[in-house]
């Protein structure tokens, strides 16, 4: 029995161990060995193994984050030792073994929990590094999901949809990529930082809008992944607190979850938002969100995130759908369209309009897109164009449009929503 709870305390402390110590114990080894990430991850990746290996059996060391720092070292001085071209790196292997002489004891390495300014530097550069503008965009999602985020390979496979042999070579490509192109692995200048930070908040946007709606499959919602996103965002406040389009952007996020549990009905199908039964929101995240906003504000440096929180504020303010303030939200749109103009944002405007003004006027805004052949097949656009001739009275554009939404929609919950909403839509409008 005593063995079994061993076993168990270190399952345990190892799980707590790998949360709270992978990305700063990868982050500063990265810096260590000159940028190298795949080296430092491997390191990291063979001392977790090995501490899964010697916990249960030697006990978890009174300093664990210290154990696996050591051991990570030496790790990556084996890998350096055996590199036939190490003479590259010798800087590097000088600099961990004089290290390691500096620190033999691996329980006595760096204390638990000791987030000195250093140790966040070395967390902003790796974040800077896995969202540098020269890999592609999937390559950036993927190893800051991976390096950052702390997620195994199959996680990070799941959350792409694709195999585990996929995922792991795609993973490798881009950390060649960093070390073949050069990437430097520090945090950007400040004439660099607006544009770099905005690279950044974009990559955890995309991992949330993944994650909210699904872009395959069966689930609406991928709550792994928005919480994933929500968690890294977090540290990236906390890096850089006085930075307000990271603040914008959690409080969006934020917001937004907030209504994830109202988002689908107990056999799992999507409810629109005017349907949600709002009790079911998540108030503590509602505050939170609300409180973020606030400061980011009061920075003085609006930007396109701080609008979308405070459009997402709205609705959360709203006791219901009737008592929206339509008006004030379409004009946020139209000033997100002047700040970062998209067919999302005038889709969503001219859905603000419609509710504020009529359906005509929303569809008279959604004809400016269709003359845009990039938009044919762009799913959002027939949707919320099928709706408005829906509620317009124009029956039979309505069921073209909902006819090709549906079938350009991969994922099952939405297309079944889209159905639902064209059977109800258009028979409350046929003559009775």
């Amino acid at each position: 029995m005593i063995e079994a709870e061993d076993a168990a305390a270190a399952r345990q402390a190892l799980e707590l161990a790998y949360r709270e110590e992978w990305t700063p114990l990868l982050a500063t080894l990265a810096g260590q060995v000159g940028g190298d990430l795949a080296l430092a991850e491997d390191a990291v990746a063979e001392a977790f193994a090995a501490a899964a290996a010697e916990w249960p059996e030697r006990g978890v060391p009174a300093r664990p984050g210290g154990w696996l720092t050591t051991v990570a070292r030496r790790r990556a001085i084996d890998q350096l030792r055996r590199d036939q071209t190490r003479t590259a790196n010798q800087a590097a292997l000088d600099h961990l073994e004089q290290m390691l002489r500096d620190d033999p004891d691996p329980s006595a390495g760096r204390d638990d929990g000791q987030d000195t300014s250093g140790v966040a530097d070395d967390r902003l550069r790796l974040i800077f590094t896995c969202c540098h503008p020269a890999l592609a965009m999937e390559a950036r999602v993927a190893l800051t999901l991976r390096a950052v985020g702390g997620l195994e390979v199959t996680e990070v496979a799941r959350a792409f949809l694709t195999s585990e042999t996929t995922m792991y070579q795609r993973l490798v490509r881009a950390k060649r990529k960093v070390k073949a192109a050069g990437i430097p692995y520090r945090v950007p200048s400040d004439d660099e930082l607006p544009e770099r930070l905005a690279g950044v908040l974009h990559v955890l946007y995309l991992v949330f809008n993944e994650g909210h709606v699904a872009s395959t499959g069966d689930a609406l919602v991928r709550a792994d992944l928005c919480e994933e996103a929500i968690r890294l965002l977090r540290m990236v406040v906390e890096l850089l607190p006085g930075q307000a389009e990271p603040l914008g952007l959690l409080a969006l996020l934020l917001l937004t979850d907030a209504r994830r549990a109202a988002r689908t009905d107990e056999a799992g199908h999507a409810v629109a938002l005017q349907d949600q039964v709002r009790a079911r929101w998540d108030e503590g995240a509602i505050a939170e969100g609300t409180e973020l906003l606030a400061r980011a504000l009061a920075l003085g440096r609006p930007g396109p995130f701080q609008v979308q929180a405070a459009i997402a504020a709205l609705h959360a303010e709203a006791p219901a759908w009737e008592m929206t303030d339509w008006p004030q939200i379409a004009a946020l749109y139209g000033e997100l369209e002047r700040l970062e103009p998209s067919p999302v944002v005038t889709i969503n405007r001219a859905a603000a309009l419609a509710q504020a003004d009529g359906p005509h006027v929303g569809l008279a805004v959604l004809a400016t897109l269709e003359g845009d052949e990039r938009l044919a097949r762009y799913q959002p656009l027939h949707a919320a164009r099928a709706e408005l001739l829906a509620r317009a009275g124009d029956a039979a554009a309505a069921a073209a449009a909902y006819r090709l939404a549906i079938d350009l929609s991969d994922n099952a919950v939405e297309r079944a929503a889209l159905e639902h909403r064209s059977r109800r839509l258009l028979d409350d409008r046929r003559p009775g």
